[in-house]
């Protein structure tokens, strides 16, 4: 039986046992990628977990065999930190000072026996301590015998001296940040003069079992100008180590980061004493995932052709270290490469890719290097899925020919897979699943794994879309033919993205299915993994390909499911989705006849936003030009929603977070300013500690509150 969480006197949540409500998703554990040993037959598997009981939200890391019958061992009883291998029994584990102090590496010896995991008596071993905190982002080389990591240094780029210089700034008597260049902010954080690099040092084991790190630590990119991870996302997948190189990306040194996306890949010896050379032409956009195979013959990474754009075809290049040759492998395959990595025998590639709203595992054997660096290559097979359903990540071949990959879905947050029979062509490949986090608190509550439909769109394309159904709907009989469900149209972000088959944390359409609303959810013109022409549709044409494709969904939809009341129908959306709310708003003869909407840190004013911005290249890129230029103005103007305010009539929620800098909070007050100067029922809700996204737990379900509460008021849930 269910019951009711009380959130005021008006409105409660759907609660109980069987429904999956705001609170059980943010209370559900979150997995990461799963990393596995050399051997083979172990996975660290990074998670975090929230309690409001609590209050608290526990972060650390499982240890679990590659067998599905062993059971997982947590690093609860550690302090939370990163976690990597050393060798196949030790666990490398950074954790925090007490105090503020430098961070400590410790050694965490493991036994497995009989497909049980557990610590050595003697775990954990303090390894040593680095000269600072705020060290992130390990990488070790066994056959190097080097770390390597990243961090946030002053300009001396020396490790000893940063929390002396991170006094001196804080304390300098005033608060003032002065910019000469940008960035000035990105993503949520004001740039000060902390740059990221990489260091190594050198880690090694004893005769004796013991572990130590040597105290030189090595600044190979000092005085390049090269800053790696490139942020705000950026990670251990832009950068990779072998014995004796390290391979990165970063953004071209000499140009303006803020309107510009290329970035070059780059080799250099671990321990420095060269200049980094550089492995791309110099030509291209974007990169990304760069990999060094084993045996030091090949790399390889993602790179996009168009410099200033961020969403183009990412392509897969190879470099052959033995020819001096740069040569790309999927010249003409319709799909973007990520998260690459090397077979063990370092002549094919595992990696993931994108494809009609899932995310795949994808294999490529590498054709032998042309003559001549940057030949196209001819009659190159297109890379083979081994997976075909769902949202896979973390791909890593093992040294037996099995692959390690993680995996989310509409119904299931992260777990670990093992796939095998890639060694067997003529068999079927084999998929075996290792962990089942979450299994146990979504047991009985039946989330659905959604309908995939499709339609025909703008300009007679064929656009994709998900349906998900209200947790108690059966299909009409003649004894229920008048029952009716509201329903909820999602509009994604990116605009460059997609609803795909994969879990989400924040916009999770179960939770809306299990309120009580059909889920309606199209990938129109723009979106990704449907072809690069597809996501292309949507440059220079923002309000009009992607609204067509919106309303013939919606119509498509109502037509498949007469079930779904069009008097209780309401639509929300994020980023461009939230901009896709204040088009409609603006525009009325597109007659969806929403009775109320959402906005989630949407654009109001075009013009200003490409200005406000702080990654200018995007606006550029999708408007034609620069603000001020004839076509970036024009279109700017013809697709601004502020220039149609004045039709703008339905009662409208507006979120933004204070640290959004991408899209800033005046787009949400303005539009909430003109809504109330109208009239029109509207409702403002600024979180200051968030940015794009809301990601505290509190702030999450207040969120979920404000949706739910907003369309309580307009439409009665199912």
């Amino acid at each position: 039986m269910s019951t009711t969480h009380i959130l005021n006197e008006t409105f409660a949540f759907k609660e109980g046992a069987d429904i999956f409500s705001p609170k059980s998703l943010v209370e559900l554990v979150r997995p990461g990628g799963g990393v596995a040993n050399d051997a083979g037959d172990l996975v660290l598997i990074p998670f975090s977990k929230h309690s409001f009981q609590d209050n608290e939200t526990q972060r650390g890391t499982y240890v679990a065999a590659l067998k599905a019958t062993a059971a997982s061992v947590d690093f609860l009883a550690l302090a939370a930190g990163d976690a990597f291998w050393l060798d196949a029994r030790t666990v490398g584990h950074v954790i925090s000072g007490k105090d503020g102090r430098p961070q400590q590496l410790h050694a965490v010896s493991l036994k497995y026996e009989d497909d049980s995991v557990a610590f050595a008596s003697n775990a954990p071993v303090l390894v040593g301590t680095f000269p600072a905190s705020g060290l992130a982002n390990f990488k070790y080389s066994a056959a190097g015998g080097t770390l390597v990591f990243s961090a946030y240094v002053w300009p001396d780029v020396d490790l000893t001296t940063i929390q002396k210089q991170d006094a001196a700034f804080e304390n300098r008597g005033t608060s003032a940040l002065v910019y000469d260049q940008t960035y000035a902010r990105h993503w949520d954080t004001w740039i000060g003069p902390k740059r990221s690099t990489l260091f190594s040092v050198g880690l090694k084991k004893a005769e004796d079992g013991k572990w130590f790190l040597r105290d030189k630590y090595i600044a190979p990119l000092k005085g390049t100008g090269h800053h790696t991870p490139v942020g705000p996302f950026g990670g251990t997948d832009h950068f990779d180590v072998s014995a004796t190189h390290i391979i990165y990306t970063t953004k071209d040194p000499a140009l303006p980061v803020a309107w510009h996306t290329r970035q070059n890949v780059y080799i250099v010896p671990s321990q420095g004493g060269e200049a980094p050379r550089q492995l791309t032409t110099g030509k291209q956009g974007a990169t990304s995932s760069p990999v060094l195979n084993k045996q030091g013959t090949k790399a390889a990474w993602t790179e996009m052709d168009k410099e200033g754009y961020e969403a183009d075809r990412a392509k897969i290049v190879v470099y052959d270290f033995t020819k001096d040759v740069r040569f790309t492998v999927t010249p003409d395959w319709d799909r973007s490469g990520n998260q690459l990595a090397f077979a063990p025998s370092g002549d094919s590639l595992i990696f993931t890719a994108s494809d009609s709203a899932h995310v795949k595992v994808f294999s490529l054997q590498i054709p032998p290097a042309p003559s001549s660096s940057d030949a196209r290559l001819s009659d190159i097979p297109d890379p083979v899925a081994l997976t075909h359903a769902h949202a896979a990540s973390s791909v890593q071949p093992l040294s037996d020919g099995r692959v390690l990959f993680t995996q989310s879905s509409l119904t299931s947050p992260n777990n670990v897979f093992v796939l095998s029979g890639l060694e067997t062509p003529s068999k079927p490949l084999s998929v075996e699943q290792i962990t089942r986090f979450s299994e146990n608190e979504l047991q009985g509550k039946h989330l659905d794994e959604g309908e995939q439909y499709w339609f025909e769109g703008s300009d007679g394309i064929t656009v994709h879309g998900w349906i998900l159904k209200p947790k108690s709907f059966k299909k009409h009989s003649n004894a229920d033919k008048d029952t009716k469900w509201p329903v909820v149209f999602m509009i994604h972000g990116g605009p460059q993205g997609a609803w795909d088959d994969s879990w989400s944390a924040r916009w999770n359409p179960n939770v809306f299915a299990q309120q009580g609303y059909f889920v309606i959810m199209p990938n129109p013109s723009g979106s990704t993994s449907f072809g690069q022409e597809f996501t292309d549709r949507i440059a220079e044409n923002w309000g009009g390909r992607p609204f067509e494709d919106l309303q013939k969904g919606w119509k498509a939809a109502l037509k498949l499911y007469p079930e779904i009341d069009v008097d209780r129908a309401v639509a929300a959306g994020a980023s461009w989705g939230g901009y896709a709310i204040n088009w409609i708003n603006g525009h009325p003869e597109f007659d969806f006849g929403f009775k109320a909407l959402v906005c989630h840190d949407g654009v109001f004013d075009t013009r200003y936003n490409g200005l406000s911005t702080e990654e200018l290249f995007f606006f550029n890129h999708d408007f034609g030009g620069k603000p001020w230029s004839t076509k970036g103005k024009m279109l700017s103007e013809k697709w601004n929603p502020v220039n149609f305010i004045d039709k703008f009539s339905t009662p409208q929620l507006l979120f933004h977070g204070s640290r959004d800098y991408r899209l800033p909070e005046t787009e949400s007050l303005a539009c909430f300013n003109a809504l109330q100067q109208r009239g029109v029922d509207s409702r403002l809700v600024v979180f200051p500690d968030e940015n794009h996204w809301d990601i505290k737990p509190g702030n999450s379900l207040k969120w979920h509150d404000e949706i739910f509460r907003w369309f309580a008021k307009y439409v009665a849930s199912g």
